[in-house]
């Protein structure tokens, strides 16, 4: 793709940045300083921790050293599966070279790619009503 030429997503598929995945070595010690900032944890887990802005809001995604479906990366969320599925083949009618559309133990879906820089990013659309929490 030129880097001149901007990717355009479709207008019903509107994307909403929604997270920032950063690599963390204390999976306990980074989920303390989050919540400390006001995140709430919504996902937790041994190599994956999930915290958002209260009420669902964006989030962040903390990757123990265990963890090794994704790397540092940040997401835009998409409103359910229908618009993942549009802004997938969006992209790839475009030229962007793109994942295949994959499910999460969180019950999300998602997609990965790289930016013309090398960067990954997500393209994710969580389940109608939000992340279910799983810790009390």
């Amino acid at each position: 793709m030129d880097p001149v030429q901007r990717p355009a997503v479709s207008s019903s598929s509107p994307l909403r940045l929604g997270h920032v995945a950063v690599r963390v070595q204390d999976m306990e010690r980074a989920q303390r300083f989050y919540a400390a900032l006001g995140l709430e944890l919504t996902w937790g887990a041994n190599d994956w921790s999930y915290m958002q802005l209260p009420g669902g809001g964006e989030g962040v995604a903390l990757l123990g050293p265990e963890y090794r479906a994704a790397g540092p990366h940040f997401a835009f969320h998409v409103s359910d599966r229908e618009a993942l599925a549009a802004v997938h083949a969006d992209l790839q009618g475009q030229g962007v070279s793109v994942g295949a559309i994959h499910d999460h133990r969180d019950q999300t879906a998602s997609f990965y790619l790289q930016d013309p820089e090398g960067n990954w990013l997500e393209v994710l659309c969580e389940p109608g009503g939000g992340i279910a929490s799983h810790v009390a």
